[in-house]
């Protein structure tokens, strides 16, 4: 596991929590810049060979924290094209063929909190007044929801199959095959992911807030809002993020990485894999002091 990070920018705090789904190096990514936060999660090619996800987002993750530093007010979305752009020149990637990462921009600039999101890791923030600010990219969810294949899967894992049957692993490329066919492209389904086609950041969910009122945020991978939404190991966002403030984010992520060492064949949350990489930053913005006469 990672070691917990406890970072301080003008404005907020940033506390970190990682841990590896399996024996290797986790592919999730968090890279800090200058009153920013980045939240990636590697995607490796179908062949699992190299290279994989996790140097994808490393990489990437440097470019964005190259470009924040370079120009900390410029669009994100212009911020990340860029990123790709250099990802694509720098070493020859081919779209379909080039490994890919989510990603998540936390940006704290003035009195806004700027937010950018990519695929799906979400962004979760939290205003005084109770209500609860989500920025979420569920377009590549929407695509395979009611797919065949992952009904098979799931409906295997419930019957004791296991992850390791042949054809768990069969519905997973099959599923894979029929993503491919709709990543980065304007076709009906389509998703957008960051890969070898730099146009995808356009196409990246942005929010901007005034930063007044807002007390938390949360930038997660998957791995880790499944405790939400899949899991329900946190009733709501509300108590996920308390358990960052009282108990901090590496034991949000050690909470659902042993809930799913209860679960190991998936019969309870049917799922792609046993575990997945986890990645989770908890941001605390300080709050704005008051005016003096």
């Amino acid at each position: 596991m990672a070691t917990p990070r406890h970072v301080i920018h003008t404005g907020f705090s940033v506390t970190t929590g990682e841990l590896p789904g399996g024996d290797r190096p986790s592919e999730d990514r968090i890279h800090q810049a200058p009153g920013a936060v980045i939240v990636l999660d590697g995607v490796s090619t179908v062949s699992d060979g190299k290279p994989r996800g996790g140097w994808y987002a490393q990489i990437l993750g440097e470019n964005l924290v190259a470009g924040l530093n370079d120009e900390p007010d410029a669009d994100l979305r212009q911020l990340l094209e860029s990123a790709i752009a250099s990802m694509v020149h720098d070493h020859g990637l081919v779209p379909g063929a080039s490994p890919a990462a989510t990603v998540s921009i936390l940006r704290h600039r003035g009195d806004r909190i700027d937010t950018l999101v990519l695929a799906d890791s979400p962004v979760v923030a939290f205003r005084t007044s109770g209500e609860i600010l989500q920025v979420r990219d569920d377009r590549l969810a929407r695509l395979v929801a009611d797919r065949p294949e992952r009904t098979a899967f799931q409906a295997a894992l419930r019957s004791g199959r296991g992850f390791d049957n042949p054809e768990h692993r069969a519905s997973l490329q099959q599923l894979r095959a029929h993503q491919m066919l709709h990543i980065n492209q304007h076709v009906p389904g389509g998703y957008w992911v960051a890969e070898a086609v730099p146009e995808a950041a356009r196409h990246a969910v942005v929010r901007s807030w005034p930063a007044s009122g807002i007390t938390d945020i949360l930038v997660m991978t998957d791995g880790v809002s499944s405790g939400v939404e899949d899991y329900r190991l946190y009733s709501s966002w509300e108590e996920m993020a308390d358990a960052c403030r009282t108990q901090g984010p590496g034991h949000v992520v050690r909470t659902i990485h042993e809930a799913e060492a209860q679960d190991p064949d998936g019969r309870r949350w049917p799922r792609y894999k046993r575990h997945d990489d986890k990645a989770l930053a908890h941001l605390r913005l300080n709050p704005a002091p008051e005016p003096t006469s």
